[in-house]
């Protein structure tokens, strides 16, 4: 028989992290829903007018970063939401920008604080988020550009995260302004050319959209690339 102590405490465990986490992202939420619109226009001008309020989240984050026991869902939800205000964090810094590579090394400027190291965008991407085996993290983290996957309403949760993915990658997959799907041919977005070790092999990336879109692809379908718009997401 297990032990109802080991139990209770598992479980106040469990519920004091879920809180902890609900509690940690309330201003996130608060501001995603104020400024951002369903279809994923960001209304930087408004953000920047609250923008210490989005400062003082990442240094919540950067004060509660993962912990080594901490479940990959836990961590996937952490560092895609850590990534996402970074982000927006650095167009409020550059409020005259009209596209994010107007900035001078956007994603290898460090800019958080964690466990000891200065990371930059690209060492939570690279380094941290896409060594967890996730491909999808691709389609939930945003770079403030048309082109790119939309930024979320709502941050991501452990709890919520399976579901939060596959609305993100189904819903960036369907999107005819990133990718085009047909039988014979597949006009996608440059996401999976540049991660394609992420997706694995072309009949791998053919399971990987059908799987999200339910779409009739031949085998032998010609696959090409969309140019990609860096124009601000604003």
């Amino acid at each position: 028989m297990k032990n109802p102590l080991k139990i209770i405490l598992c479980f106040f465990l469990i519920s004091t992290i879920a809180y902890a986490q609900k509690s940690r992202h309330e201003v996130w939420a608060q501001q995603l829903q104020r400024y951002v619109s369903p279809s994923g226009q960001v209304n930087y001008f408004e953000w920047k007018k609250e923008q210490p309020l989005l400062d003082n989240y990442i240094k919540s984050l950067e004060a509660a970063t993962p912990k080594p026991h901490w479940q990959k869902n836990e961590k996937l939800a952490f560092w895609i939401n850590a990534y996402n205000a970074l982000t927006v964090q650095l167009i409020l810094n550059n409020p005259t920008v009209s596209s994010i590579k107007e900035i001078k090394n956007p994603w290898d400027t460090p800019l958080f604080w964690s466990n000891g190291e200065h990371l930059s965008l690209g060492d939570i991407e690279h380094q941290i988020l896409r060594k967890l085996n996730e491909p999808r993290i691709h389609f939930a983290i945003n770079c403030a550009s048309a082109s790119c996957p939309k930024l979320s309403q709502e941050p991501y949760t452990p709890r919520g995260l399976e579901q939060q993915l596959q609305k993100a990658t189904t819903d960036f997959l369907c999107d005819t302004t990133r990718n085009q799907l047909a039988k014979e041919q597949l006009k996608l977005s440059k996401i999976f050319l540049w991660f394609s070790e992420d997706f694995g092999s072309k009949s791998d990336l053919i399971r990987f959209i059908k799987q999200y879109t339910h779409q009739k692809i031949n085998p032998d379908v010609r696959i090409r690339y969309l140019k990609y718009n860096w124009a601000l997401n604003d």
